[in-house]
C-alpha cells in the first residue's frame, strides 16, 4: 500500500510539527490549559515565527497573567521535557471556565485556528463548549476520558519531575508538619483520590488498568457551598483563607467534650471529633462563633470524610499507597496537611497520603500526550485503512485492557476530525 504509506508519513510529519501543542481541562469552576513550548525549531516554524505562530508563543510564555483571571503557574513550569521527539518546555496556565468567552475571543484574535483545527479536551465543559469553539473559532474538540488523562498526567509528571511526589512528615502535628519528597518511581499499584466538586477513587494497577471504587459527593463543591452560606465569603480562595485562621474545635463535639478526656478503651484522643458541628445547638457557642472557625470545621468535615473513605478504601483492595489530586488541593496546603493527618491516624502511622506538584493540571497534561500520541497513531490507522479520500473522521482509540470506572464517569469514544 505504497500511497497510503506516503499519506501516513506525511500526515505523521504534520501532527509532530503543527504548533501550538496544547491540552485542555475544561472544568465546571476551573480550566487549565498545558502548552508545549519547542526548543528545537524546525525551519518551517521558523518561517512561521514572524507571524501568528511566534506571537501565541511570546503572548503565552511572557505573560504570567491574562486578562481577569488568567493566570501562569510559572512555578510548575517544566523545562527538558521530550514529547513527540520534541524538546521544550510545559507551561501551566487556567482561568475561570466564566471567562471562556474571553479566551475564545482571545483564540481568534491571536489567529490560532489558522493553526491548529483540532484541540483535544478533557472535563465537562468539553462538551458543554463544543459548539462555542465550532461556531467562534472554527475549532473542533476531540474529548478524552476524564480519568484516562488523568492517569497519563500523573505518570508523565512524575517521570520528569524528581519531586512531583511528597509527603508531610509528623503529619499527626499539624503546626510542625514538613514536606518531604517521596520516590513514586514504581507507583503501581496505589489509590487515587480525585478531590474536585465531588470525589472519586481508583484503585490503580497499571497504566491502562484501573477501576472506580469508590467515591463522594461531599467534596471541594460542599465545603465552597457550606461556606457561602456560613460566612458569606464568595470564592474559593476567601473560603480557605478564612478556614486556615479558624478553629474547629469551638464548633465540633470533641471526644473529650463527652468523656472529659482520652477515650483510653479505643485509642481516642480527648481532641478527636466526635461529631462534626456538634455544639452548634448550643446557643452560646452559636453566638461567640467567628466566621473563621466556621469555615475551617467545615473544611475538617470534609477532609476527614475524604480521608476515612479513602483508607478504607486501601484496607479493602490491600493497597498502602494514598494519592490525593485535584484543584480542591490547589493553593491549600491546609486541606493536604488535614489529609495527611486523617491518614496517619485512621491507619495507625501504616500509610502517608501522597500528594503532587502540579494537582489540577494532570487532565490537560494527559490531553496534550493524547493528542501528540494516541491520536497520531489513530489518523495513521485511519489512513491505512481508508487512505485519504475525502474528510475521513476517526474514533479517538481506548485500551480495551483497561477497567472502566463506573456509568456515573462513562468514557467517550468520540468523531474527531484530522488535523493540520
Amino acid at each position: 500500500m505504497p500511497e497510503a504509506l506516503h499519506f501516513t508519513s506525511i500526515f505523521d510529519l504534520i501532527i509532530q510539527s503543527a504548533m501550538p501543542w496544547f491540552g485542555m481541562d475544561i472544568g465546571g469552576t476551573l480550566t487549565k490549559l498545558v502548552y508545549f513550548e519547542p526548543k528545537d525549531i524546525t525551519p518551517d516554524e521558523q518561517d512561521r515565527e514572524a507571524g501568528i505562530l511566534r506571537n501565541i508563543r511570546r503572548y503565552l510564555t511572557r505573560n504570567s497573567a491574562y486578562g481577569k483571571t488568567g493566570h501562569r503557574d510559572t512555578h510548575l513550569q517544566m523545562d527538558n521535557v521530550e514529547i513527540r521527539k520534541r524538546r521544550g518546555s510545559l507551561h501551566f496556565i487556567r482561568f475561570q471556565t466564566t471567562d471562556m468567552g474571553n479566551f475564545l475571543s482571545l483564540a481568534k484574535q491571536k489567529g490560532m485556528a489558522e493553526l491548529v483545527t483540532t484541540v483535544c479536551a478533557t472535563g465537562g465543559g468539553a462538551f458543554k463548549f463544543e459548539k462555542d469553539f465550532r461556531d467562534q473559532v472554527n475549532m473542533k474538540l476531540a474529548k478524552f476520558d476524564e480519568l484516562d488523562t488523568l492517569i497519563k498526567g500523573i505518570l508523565f509528571a512524575d517521570l520528569h519531575n524528581r519531586t512531583e511526589c511528597y509527603y508531610y512528615e509528623n503529619a499527626r502535628d499539624i503546626v510542625k508538619s514538613e514536606k518531604r519528597a517521596f520516590n513514586f518511581s514504581q507507583p503501581f499499584p496505589f489509590i487515587l483520590v480525585n478531590v474536585g466538586s465531588g470525589v472519586s477513587i481508583l484503585a490503580v494497577y497499571g497504566p491502562d488498568n484501573y477501576k472506580r471504587i469508590s467515591g463522594t459527593s461531599l467534596g471541594g463543591g460542599t465545603f465552597l457551598g457550606l461556606c457561602c452560606l456560613l460566612t458569606g465569603c464568595t470564592t474559593f480562595e476567601e473560603a480557605i483563607q478564612l478556614a486556615t485562621k479558624g478553629d474547629n474545635r469551638k464548633v465540633d463535639k470533641l471526644v473529650k467534650d463527652i468523656y472529659g478526656g482520652d477515650y483510653n478503651r479505643f485509642g481516642l484522643p480527648g481532641d478527636l471529633v466526635a461529631s462534626s458541628f456538634g455544639q452548634m445547638h448550643i446557643n452560646d457557642k452559636r453566638v461567640s462563633v467567628s466566621r473563621e472557625d466556621l469555615a475551617n470545621a467545615t473544611l475538617v468535615t470534609i477532609t476527614n470524610n475524604i480521608g476515612s473513605i479513602a483508607r478504607m478504601c486501601a484496607l479493602n483492595e490491600k493497597i498502602d499507597r494514598v494519592v490525593f489530586v485535584g484543584n480542591f488541593l490547589r493553593v491549600n496546603p491546609i486541606s493536604m496537611k488535614l489529609l495527611a493527618y486523617a491518614m496517619e491516624f485512621w491507619s495507625n502511622g501504616t500509610m502517608k497520603g501522597l500528594f503532587l506538584e502540579h494537582e489540577g493540571y494532570f487532565g490537560a497534561l494527559g490531553c496534550l500526550l493524547q493528542f501528540n500520541g494516541e491520536l497520531a497513531a489513530a489518523l495513521n490507522d485511519n489512513l491505512d485503512h481508508h487512505g485519504c479520500e475525502g474528510e475521513e473522521t476517526i474514533e479517538v482509540p481506548t485500551n480495551s485492557d483497561n477497567i472502566r470506572p463506573s456509568s456515573d464517569n462513562p468514557s467517550e469514544n468520540t468523531n474527531c476530525p484530522t488535523t493540520r
